[in-house]
């Protein structure tokens, strides 16, 4: 079922499972209030197996960009156009959250994006990437990293 991500009234719903569920409800709360004030796009995500396509679809760049497999869980995820701009994002059960920024025109910037919650550890399979630190008030610390995709990937 489908859920609206809230940014004032931040919930856990979806992300029970999660052992820093508070911390990646904070983290989505965080995303869904950075696009609505940049799009006015409404953040609306859905159980991972009803998103299949978009998990597969970051799945697949990750795999073919930098022969990464997620090994956590993944628990929600979404995906939706703003502007000219396809993203996707999937949260999984360890608290990291990964985004798409997929540019749909030829030569724009297209880059993977993984945001780690307050209180988990860098999964292994991410080891190799630098996370820097930002603080906000819905998910207290995350770290970033990300890597631009050379490769093209029709979106959805």
């Amino acid at each position: 079922m489908p859920y609206t991500v809230d940014f004032t009234d931040v919930s856990t719903v979806g992300l029970e499972s999660s052992p820093v569920a508070a911390a990646l409800a904070g983290l989505r709360a965080n995303e869904a209030r950075y696009f609505k004030n940049k799009y006015d796009h409404v953040f609306v995500v859905e159980p991972a197996q009803e998103a299949a396509p978009a998990v597969e679809w970051v799945s697949r760049i990750l795999a073919d960009e930098r022969g990464l497999v997620i090994e956590s869980k993944p628990l929600e995820a979404t995906a939706f156009q703003v502007e000219n701009i396809y993203i996707a994002y999937v949260f999984y059960e360890s608290g990291l959250s990964i985004n798409v920024m997929y540019t749909l025109d030829d030569g724009g910037k297209r880059a993977v994006g993984f945001k780690l919650s307050d209180g988990m550890e860098i999964p292994a399979e991410l080891s190799a990437f630098k996370f820097a630190r930002q603080k906000s008030k819905l998910a207290g610390t995350i770290r970033g990293s990300y890597f631009v995709i050379k490769g093209t990937y029709p979106a959805g």
